[in-house]
Formats: C-alpha cells, sequence, structure tokens
C-alpha cells in the first residue's frame, strides 16, 4: 500500500467512519456497520471491499457473518495515522459504538 492510495482511502467520509468504528470496538460484523451508519449492506460491502483490497482491513467468517478487523501488518506510519484519526472527536463515535447492538453473534 502506498501513501496516496491509503489517504485517498481515508478521504472518503463512509470509509472513515468505518474505520473508526472498527478501530472503537476493534472486530465488527458488517451487520453492526449497516445499524450504526445506517447504510445499506451492499453499500457498507462496497467500502470494505476497498479497505480490504488496500489491505487496511482483514475479513474473517464466523457461520453466516463476516467480521473485519484492522490488518497487524499495516505500516507503521498508516498505523500513527489511524490511531490520531481513533483520538480525535470520539463523541459521536462513542454514541455509534453505544447503540450497536450484537445480534450478529
Amino acid at each position: 500500500m502506498n501513501q496516496t492510495d491509503f489517504f485517498k482511502c481515508l478521504s472518503d467520509p463512509t470509509r472513515l467512519d468505518i474505520l473508526k468504528l472498527v478501530l472503537a470496538k476493534q472486530n465488527i460484523c458488517v451487520c453492526e456497520l449497516t445499524e450504526a451508519l445506517n447504510l445499506s449492506q451492499p453499500k457498507i460491502s462496497r467500502h470494505l471491499a476497498l479497505l480490504r483490497n488496500l489491505s487496511v482491513l482483514l475479513d474473517q467468517r464466523q457461520g453466516q457473518w463476516v467480521y473485519y478487523r484492522l490488518n497487524p501488518d499495516l505500516p507503521e506510519w498508516a498505523v500513527s495515522v489511524l490511531n490520531i484519526i481513533a483520538e480525535q472527536d470520539v463523541s459521536p463515535m462513542n454514541s455509534l459504538t453505544a447503540t450497536l447492538s450484537s445480534y450478529c453473534e
């Protein structure tokens, strides 16, 4: 992954919100993302595919659900950027993560 692609990826508000939720919850299901962001599953999946193709996120299937987490092999500079993002303006993400149900499990 190069820096240009990484920052282009972060420039989309939906992908940025997805990453904030992944950072907050560490392992999150598509159904939780659709609920938290109030977006359709196909739209969320399209954004997740881009994040997965850039190796920002990893996916893992558990039964009928697919869970996403941050790729532990991200370059240090990318992790630093994501950590800064996670620390900024946490109040909207706290309210989103608080409303997430765990009906996917």
